[in-house]
């Protein structure tokens, strides 16, 4: 393997995976290979590769070895709460800057989703509107489900994880509000413009979604300001 220059070990381990033309799943070199063609001592190979295993870019079966991971952006959500929360002055904005990047994405996709959606898919849509009401995790399948037909595993990725760090950090944006009348219906209304094949009138619906969304966001910097706190 040829010389990196002063790329890093965790930089060269990636390369000879692009070199090898590994795929997701591939078994790795093993460990005394890695040596040999790194010119790396064990524990600097063993410190690298866990800390691609803590990206996903490789994954670690214990009793049958290494093999090129699938990089799943979800190993993301802990950097990108430990940003939200620890910002000086700014955690609640860097949520609403999240939150406006999932706007984008997702009033983008909408209007295509509605040219298209089978009838099959709006029951689905419905039932989990209705479970919505009991069931907070039916709101990130709502979304999912909607771009399923998109065909475009990094869409549906990054909308999984801008949800995820949304709710990890909400409980310390303040006192708990019951809000399940209204996310139910937002929902129900983006569900009845798709239905009609309304792409504008599922765009509107989607906004009036991340309005409220954005409320709430707001409301929080207002509460933790005059209660001269960040979300914990």
């Amino acid at each position: 393997m040829r010389a990196r220059g002063k790329e890093s070990l965790q930089e060269r381990i990636v390369a000879l995976i692009h070199e090898r033309q590994l795929a997701p799943g591939a078994p790795m070199p093993t460990e005394p290979q890695l040596m040999e063609l790194l010119g790396a001592s064990r524990n600097s190979v063993r410190e690298a590769v866990r800390a691609l295993q803590a990206l996903g870019i490789v994954e670690i079966r214990h009793g049958f070895g290494t093999f090129v991971g699938h990089a799943p952006l979800n190993v993301l959500t802990p950097s990108l709460a430990f940003r939200v929360r620890t910002r000086p002055g700014h955690g609640v904005r860097a949520l609403h800057d999240l939150v406006a990047v999932r706007e984008l994405l997702e009033i983008g996709l909408i209007g295509s989703v509605a040219q298209d959606i089978s009838e099959t898919k709006l029951a689905a849509l419905d039932a989990l509107v209705t479970a919505m009401a009991r069931d907070k995790e039916a709101d990130r399948a709502f979304h999912s489900l909607l771009y399923e037909a998109c065909d475009n595993e990094l869409v549906l990725q990054l909308i999984g994880l801008f949800w995820d760090v949304y709710h990890e950090v909400e409980p310390a944006l303040g006192p708990p509000e019951d809000r399940a009348a209204d996310i139910v219906a937002n929902h129900r209304r983006i569900v009845e413009a798709l239905r009609a094949r309304d792409g504008s009138g599922a765009q509107e619906a989607m906004r009036r979604h991340f309005r409220d969304v954005k409320a709430r966001i707001a409301w929080a910097e207002r509460w933790l300001t005059e209660a001269g706190r960040q979300p914990a």
